[in-house]
């Protein structure tokens, strides 16, 4: 009998959650009548499941965009195709991982009484509670240094990109005026508040990768192109690492998931996103690629080697708000996890989380004007951390915590109709840990690091002008 209500419990789990959610909202936001009110929950108040897939959509390829092109060059038409398949399938499946643990934690919290009216949960937090102490400094100390270099890279591109528009400084004095830039995102007080934001970023990304594609196909073949890849190993895994880190943007999953009205459904909104993403990336690589072919593995910016034209400024400046965008994306876990250690994070008084949050933002200033180099950043963060972070860890935190029968009849969720049985859920999360530490870690980790460590040795760190053709 107890086992009855239990399912029951659990099958209507998401409407009771969907209730108290809005209900919540309907006590601690009252709606301002005033037009000024109307459009600040029009434009910042965005708890629905539309709003997720805009973060989610948003989040998942920004400047790894501009990069996409020099993997193809690295790995040649069939293996970029193919693996951009595989590993946004591999994507998905690693996001449902974190997304069942999560509603599994978030059931039994709310059972027991504890409410998120102030707190937003982290992944680390449902490590904690699902699994112990162990898990949870496992999971904090690799998503934490992963939004952080994920924060890096995109204030590193914006320097880049604005360059192609306006040369009169050098990329590190451009990253120097972007990352004060950023400093505004200390004023955002959680995913929620990314609506407006959100939606520009799918906009900027859906112009900039379009346009890649027809100014490509327009502009034709450049002379002497050539399409040799791939021919070295060290190439074609850093290529294949990129891609990696390009569909294993799911570290803020919680924290989305968390800002919904029914988080339940966040599992649909990911692998409508990455369907998406399908049609932004292939398109753009592989026209970019058929245009320039070889020239790429120079160069790591596609924007870089398109004509100068207005449409290529106005695609820079979209995807350099969309890379702003980003960085907020990146860089609010973080603001979270300190605020959670100073003990400030519950707070009403926005002025004083603002004031914890700005060492944060300039420790990752302080990087991105070290490091230059996105591109090969991009395949170490791939093979090192983006691995552990939404690959390893999820995969096997499921396997772990659902070992025991006692557990999995009462689970939230259950397996997928593709799946509809548990020693299927743990062959596939065995294929993905094994293949991330013997291709991901493995191979991708030594040739990522090899190509970073060469371009530190070719250009310094704290380069002026990375990739430029003059040095300011």
């Amino acid at each position: 009998m107890k086992m009855g209500s239990e399912g029951r419990l659990s099958e209507s789990y998401g409407e009771i959650e969907e209730l108290h959610e809005r209900l919540k909202c309907a006590r601690t936001n009252i709606p301002d009548p005033t037009v000024k009110g109307r459009l600040n929950i029009l434009l910042f108040q965005g708890p629905s499941i539309y709003d997720a897939w805009f973060s989610a959509t948003s989040n998942q390829v920004a400047q790894v965009l501009l990069t996409l092109p020099t993997s193809f060059a690295q790995l040649g038409y069939a293996s970029g195709v193919a693996l951009q398949l595989f590993y946004g399938i591999v994507g998905c499946w690693a996001c449902y991982m974190i997304s069942w643990l999560y509603i599994e934690y978030r059931t039994r919290m709310e059972r027991e009484g504890h409410s998120f009216k102030t707190h937003v949960i982290q992944w680390f937090e449902v490590l904690d509670g699902l699994l112990g102490k162990k898990w949870k400094y496992v999971g904090l100390a690799f998503n934490c240094v992963y939004l952080l270099f994920a924060a890096i890279t995109q204030l590193i591109a914006c320097g880049s990109n604005i360059y192609l528009v306006n040369d009169g400084l050098n990329k590190r004095e451009w990253t120097y005026i972007f990352g004060a830039c950023c400093l505004v995102t200390i004023w955002i007080p959680s995913f929620r508040n990314y609506r407006l934001w959100s939606v520009f970023g799918l906009i900027t990304i859906t112009y900039t990768s379009w346009y890649m594609t027809v100014s490509a196909l327009v502009y034709g073949q450049a002379p002497g192109a050539t399409h040799d890849g791939p021919n070295s190993l060290v190439l074609y895994f850093t290529g294949a690492t990129n891609i990696l880190y390009t569909f294993g943007s799911h570290a803020a999953t919680v924290e989305i998931m968390h800002a919904m009205y029914r988080p339940v459904k966040f599992k649909y909104v990911y692998l409508f996103a990455t369907l998406y993403i399908f049609t932004l990336t292939i398109p753009s690589s592989m026209a970019i690629y058929w245009s320039f072919g070889d020239a790429l593995l120079e160069n790591s910016n596609a924007l870089s080697l398109l004509p100068k034209s207005t449409a290529r400024d106005v695609a820079v400046l979209l995807m350099i708000i969309h890379q702003f965008v980003t960085v907020g994306f990146a860089v609010t876990p973080l603001y979270f996890v300190w605020e959670k250690i100073l003990g400030v994070h519950q707070e009403n008084n926005m002025l004083l989380r603002a004031s914890c949050r700005v060492p944060i933002i300039l420790l990752i200033w302080f990087l991105a004007i070290a490091f230059p180099f996105f591109g090969s950043i991009n395949s170490v963060l791939g093979c090192l951390l983006v691995t552990f972070s939404v690959y390893i860890i999820p995969c096997l935190a499921h396997m772990v915590y659902f070992c025991n029968s006692s557990i999995r009849a009462p689970s939230v969720e259950k397996p997928p109709f593709f799946l509809p049985s548990w020693t299927g859920v743990y062959v596939v999360n065995t294929f993905v840990i094994w293949w991330m530490v013997a291709v991901g870690i493995g191979f991708g980790g030594w040739a990522s690091i090899t190509t970073f460590i060469k371009q530190i040795w070719d250009f310094g760190v704290f380069n002026a002008c990375y990739q430029c053709l003059q040095t300011s």
